[in-house]
């Protein structure tokens, strides 16, 4: 039986702190999409009224058994417009289904993922993709991971300067699109401190961190200034090595690969092309989240990375993540629970 955690409307004293019994039931409804009838509640603080459909991820969809399997198909290659002519959808709902769908997946990533412990080993690499152009528009994608899980902590994307072989025609193709999106300025830095702060993030409690990336010069003094305050270990390895199992770097190249294949936006020539910066890291988040909560590390093991760092007590299904709102950060309800557990008893759970 659903009980509501809290009251929806955060202009309401019992959204932050509810007091036991302040919902009381107000008979249901029959969603034409739904199979089930919806219960219906009211706050007694703010008389308004909400439905148990209120707390869903898919509130206000009106193709919600939709969801998981668009899910799937994008984190599995496929691109929206293929995805809508499997689904039988438009275009355009497949787009805004995409975008809200990677946004709630972005927070569930956030909102599960809990403090590392003892000696914390990461990885740390760049690839190259492009929006729109990939002659005039190359952006930077950063990602670090947690080695022995594959676990992706963090990734997005920055816009670079073209680099190359420059001609005639390219340099002009150069201009033209600076004047429609002005001079493209190299934000690499910022997307690579933004990323080192979310595995910094997991790691205060941490006795040392084992840190590996390639010989580029920039990581030290970014890398000492992320994971400032924790015994730091920095290990390099040469880039033109062979990328071959025996490399020391093949498991951050390896979900570099991985990504490639089986998200199209940064697929080195491909018609699957972001248009903007923005939409490519919607699919970076999303792939991430199936990457971390629904795919095993190997095929050979029963859990997620997720699993193994024990963010998450099993593996989840599609529709799992895409259950409850994760909007409300540790105080949304858990995706794997009947709605009334919240993400930060699951924390205060596992640190107990």
């Amino acid at each position: 039986m659903f009980e509501p955690p809290r009251c929806p409307y955060k202009d309401c004293r019992q959204h932050k702190r509810p007091e036991p019994g302040f919902a009381w039931k107000m008979g249901s409804y029959k969603p034409k999409c739904r199979a089930h009838p919806v219960p219906r509640f009211e706050c007694q603080s703010c008389l308004r009224t909400f439905s148990r459909q209120t707390f869903r991820a898919d509130y206000r969809d009106h193709k919600p058994h939709l969801n998981p399997q668009l899910f799937q198909l994008l984190a599995s290659g496929v691109g929206l417009r293929q995805s809508a002519r499997n689904l039988g959808l438009s275009l355009r709902c497949t787009e805004v289904k995409f975008r809200k769908i990677a946004a709630h997946l972005r927070d569930l990533s956030l909102n599960l993922r809990g403090p590392l412990e003892g000696i914390a080993t990461m990885q740390f690499d760049e690839f190259e993709s492009y929006e729109g152009c990939r002659n005039t528009r190359p952006v930077t994608i950063p990602m670090l991971i947690e080695t022995s899980t594959r676990f992706i902590i963090w990734s997005e994307c920055a816009p670079i300067r073209p680099r190359g072989k420059m001609t005639p025609k390219r340099i002009a193709r150069i201009e033209a699109q600076e004047a429609i999106y002005g001079e493209r300025k190299d934000e690499s830095r910022r997307a690579i401190r933004r990323t080192l702060q979310a595995g910094a993030a997991l790691v205060k409690g941490c006795d040392e961190v084992v840190f590996c990336t390639d010989e580029k010069k920039v990581y030290p003094s970014l890398a000492k200034a992320a994971f400032c305050g924790v015994e730091l270990r920095h290990h390099t390895t040469n880039s033109k090595l062979a990328r071959g199992t025996w490399n020391p770097l093949f498991p951050i190249n390896h979900s570099e690969a991985m990504v490639r294949d089986l998200t199209g936006r940064v697929r080195r020539d491909s018609w699957l092309t972001s248009k903007e910066g923005w939409c490519l890291d919607l699919g970076l988040q999303l792939y991430m989240a199936y990457r971390n909560y629904v795919r095993r590390r190997f095929n050979r093991d029963k859990g997620s990375p997720a699993v193994m760092l024990g963010f998450v007590e099993r593996r989840m299904h599609a529709a799992e993540c895409l259950s409850w709102r994760q909007d409300w950060g540790p105080s949304s309800p858990h995706p794997l629970g009947d709605g009334g557990r919240l993400v930060s008893e699951r924390v205060l759970e596992a640190a107990a």
